[in-house]
């Protein structure tokens, strides 16, 4: 019976998600095709705006060339060029084109030449250059308006072009208005007034409107717009005929036309639908793209509205059908959660007595844990001590050589102020007792190294100055140094600090000396150089020598306990392993390797604590 159940429950619940998902659907596209054409309809009453002020715009100065043509200046300086008719028609042409607003009014000649321009005395003026090129020019030479937008040759500003014919009698006029051709018409006809308006202000005022505005010319190419990336760009691919007359008339000052489709997806998808407007004689095509989005956030909020509130409806049902389930599993449930609580305390009564017995087990373990460990802490730390020891037996020869020069030199000044006692020259006996408390001193120093180094170091940590450490080993040892006339070079940081033991860490430092001394017991220049410098978070403390270097099947057991190439009596191979065990209890690092040019390097590594100060080399 259960299993039949589910296939159909499976069933019910696909049933009402295809039903809530279609009505979803729907609503949708219903609201997506109701916002898209109230959004049409807007950008259709916008168009008419702007074809309505476009339009009026050019028809105010329709006629002004044709008007103009009439000009008897205008006849005479087409036929004969004369001077002083071409200087009084330029200061007209100005005075005009001051006063009407338009960018620049100029006279061409039959052969294409400009012989009168209102920019006359402007920099850029348009006198003596051909524009018989132009589409506007041909069209007037063949008696009818001409008409063209495109970017000035001269001065690079685009504008709109507007030509009439201009002929030597008025009677011509007439004809030539009524008809597009005609050999009567060549006969008297002498060259073309031109206008030119720009209509970057009218342009400009499309930057208020949040969709793309185009404005394309009969090709198909934008030539105004309130977004730069499509202006001058073709509205589809322009056939290559097309391509060589835009390049022959220089309409677009020899402009690479591509289509709006190589723009990339997401500035092309902005232009992927348009509401079309015919403007003008010219085959103009005012566009204004409606942005996809607003459909879409409409649509959206919709088909949500809808979902919300077939959803709200589904889950009620859903909701009052599992109050009813719930109510009947709860009754059942409570027949089982007996059952269960009795199971459940027989359970815990049987593991509390299995926790009871591991918890006594882990006890012991740890009991038996705690007092190996405090037995290894205990041996760990005689082992150290013992390393210590036979440090200072190697040491001794030294040490006492150190104290014999004291006392030698003690016993000699004492004798000598004895005699000087004898003379009365107690000015003399009083420099000997000087020296002979100089003498104590050094040896108190090196006394006091000894016991500080052959105590126990203690549990607790410190901040400890290594530059300090340094120079208390190189102490101890001095007399070893001094036999071997080893030559120590130091380049110490004094702000180098670090939390450790200084006893410990001096017991490093005179191991590895003392390898250091071992090793160029034989150099014909013994050098042992000691390095302290200071990183971001590391001190490097770098003991380097000049001697024979680690034989390489030396190096990956030279940290193993007992192992050394020191002859019998001279070493126990402790010291390096010992070494690089204080220096990881630091959280640090022992490392050894040879140099290029001969000898070993012993690095350590330990985390910083950094004083303030200034570097200084010793």
């Amino acid at each position: 019976m259960e299993q039949t159940a589910l296939p159909k429950r499976a069933a019910w619940k696909l049933l009402l998600l295809a039903l809530l998902a279609a009505i979803t659907w729907l609503a949708y596209a219903a609201a997506h095709h109701h916002a898209s054409r109230i959004l049409r309809d807007q950008a259709d009453r916008q168009l008419e705006i702007i074809a309505h002020d476009l339009d009026s715009i050019i028809d105010k100065f329709e006629t002004l060339p044709f008007a103009l043509s009439f000009h008897p200046d205008v006849i005479e300086a087409a036929s004969s060029a004369d001077a002083p008719v071409v200087s009084r028609l330029n200061a007209a042409l100005q005075a005009i084109q001051r006063q009407s607003g338009v960018s620049v009014i100029y006279l061409i000649d039959r052969a294409g030449n400009t012989v009168a321009s209102s920019n006359w005395d402007d920099p850029q003026s348009f006198i003596g250059l051909n524009f018989r090129f132009r589409p506007y020019f041909i069209e007037a030479e063949h008696g009818r308006t001409g008409r063209f937008y495109g970017i000035g040759t001269r001065t690079g500003e685009a504008g709109y072009f507007i030509a009439q014919p201009v002929y030597r009698q008025a009677s011509a006029i007439a004809p030539a208005v009524v008809r597009p051709n005609g050999a009567d018409e060549k006969m008297d006809f002498v060259g073309v007034l031109v206008v030119k308006i720009s209509l970057t202000d009218f342009e400009r005022s499309w930057g208020t409107s949040e969709e793309p505005i185009a404005l394309s010319d009969a090709l198909g190419v934008v030539f105004l717009s309130n977004r730069d990336n499509i202006k001058y760009r073709s509205l589809a691919p322009l056939p290559s005929a097309a391509e060589q007359r835009l390049a022959g008339t220089l309409q677009y000052a020899g402009r690479q036309i591509e289509p709006i489709a190589a723009l990339p997806l997401r500035e092309r998808v902005h232009y992927s639908q348009a509401v079309e407007r015919a403007i003008g004689p010219s085959g103009w095509k005012l566009m204004l793209f409606p942005s996809p989005d607003r459909p879409r956030v409409t649509a959206g909020y919709a088909a949500l509205m809808a979902f919300v509130i077939m959803a709200s409806g589904l889950l009620a049902a859903w909701a009052r059908l599992q109050r009813r389930r719930r109510i009947e599993e709860r009754l059942s449930a409570r027949e089982a959660l007996a059952k269960a609580a009795e199971e459940l305390d027989q359970r815990i009564a049987q593991r509390t007595e299995e926790l009871l017995q591991a918890n006594q087990r882990l006890e012991t373990k740890y009991t038996t844990l705690k007092q190996t460990e405090t037995l290894l802490r205990a041996t760990q730390d005689e082992l150290l001590q013992a390393s210590k020891l036979a440090l200072l037996g190697q040491m001794a020869a030294g040490v006492t050589h150190e104290i014999n020069q004291p006392l030698a030199a003690i016993r000699a000044f004492a004798d000598n102020s004895l005699r000087f006692l004898d003379r009365d020259n107690t000015a003399q006996v009083r420099a000997n007792l000087a020296h002979i408390s100089s003498a104590c001193a050094r040896m108190g120093a090196i006394i006091s190294q000894l016991k500080g180094f052959a105590r126990k170091s203690g549990e607790q940590l410190e901040p400890v100055r290594l530059a300090d450490a340094v120079e208390s080993a190189l102490l101890l040892l001095e007399g070893d140094i001094s036999a071997g006339r080893v030559a120590v070079l130091k380049s110490l940081d004094p702000r180098c600090r670090v939390v450790g033991d200084r006893l410990r860490i001096e017991q490093v430092l005179i191991n590895l000396l003392r390898n250091a001394i071992d090793a160029v017991e034989h150099a014909a220049a013994p050098e042992i150089t000691i390095t302290l410098a200071v990183g971001t978070e590391d001190v490097l403390l770098a003991v380097a020598d000049n001697g024979p270097g680690i034989p390489e099947n030396v190096a990956s057991r030279l940290f193993e306990p007992f192992y050394t190439t020191k002859p019998s009596g001279k070493g126990l191979g402790l010291g390096l392993a010992i070494s690089s065990s204080i220096i990881h209890a630091m959280n640090g690092e022992l490392a050894a390797e040879n140099l290029p040019a001969g000898g070993a390097c012993f690095t350590i590594r330990l985390k910083t604590m950094i004083e303030p100060g200034t570097e200084e080399s010793h």
